[in-house]
């Protein structure tokens, strides 16, 4: 059986282990990639809100990468899950203080503002070429993308993943939302013209 034949829940099985397998050092570094090569990428959308997050268990480290696009004038908020249904947007704003909001996720309290991003960074277990994913199964960013898309928001959605994530084929459903870019170590990969006039590494 190839990748290409198993279910998303044994595609997500799979390449979360190869993510777990890369040892501290390895991810650091290849966070750092991602950070640099993101911040090159965006460099053009210095003004615009992105939404980035935390890391937990072996995600990218994206804390390089939002410093990275904070300096470059991006306002940063982060994803905070309020319940099994609902992720708002919280600013965070530099040096605010960050509390525990579920789920294994740290974001700011309840007194900072709720924005809506115009960049979504996505967290992920798998990914095609095709810029389809695998979430991590609660669909808690499924159901925050359709939030932004009911109020009539184009925001842009870029899946964050280490390369050892891709897969030769996601198994995508009617209502699956494909991502516009992925974004790994090895650089900016574009599935569409939403970003068209930015060069993909």
């Amino acid at each position: 059986m190839t990748s290409g034949d198993l279910s998303k829940a044994q595609l997500r099985i799979e390449r979360l282990a190869l993510r777990d397998a890369l040892s501290v050092e390895e991810r650091g570094e290849k966070s750092l990639s991602i950070a640099a090569k993101g911040a090159d990428a965006l460099t053009s959308s210095a003004g615009q809100i992105v939404s980035g997050f935390m890391p937990i268990r072996s995600e990218a480290d994206l804390r390089p990468l939002m410093e990275a696009l904070r300096r470059i004038g991006m306002r940063l908020c982060l994803p905070v899950i309020l319940d099994r249904e609902t992720i708002v947007f919280r600013e965070f704003a530099k040096d605010v203080p960050l509390v525990k909001t579920g789920f294994g996720t740290t974001g700011p309290d309840d007194s900072a503002a709720v924005l809506d991003p115009d960049i979504l960074l996505v967290p992920l277990s798998a990914f095609d070429a095709k810029g389809h994913r695998i979430g991590y199964g609660a669909g808690h960013y499924d159901r925050a993308i359709a939030k932004l898309r009911a109020k009539g928001l184009d925001t842009t959605l870029i899946g964050i993943a280490f390369d050892c994530q891709e897969v030769p084929s996601v198994p995508a459903e009617p209502h699956d939302v494909a991502l516009d870019a992925i974004l790994t170590e090895s650089g900016m990969r574009y599935f569409n013209d939403k970003m068209a006039g930015r060069t993909a590494e």
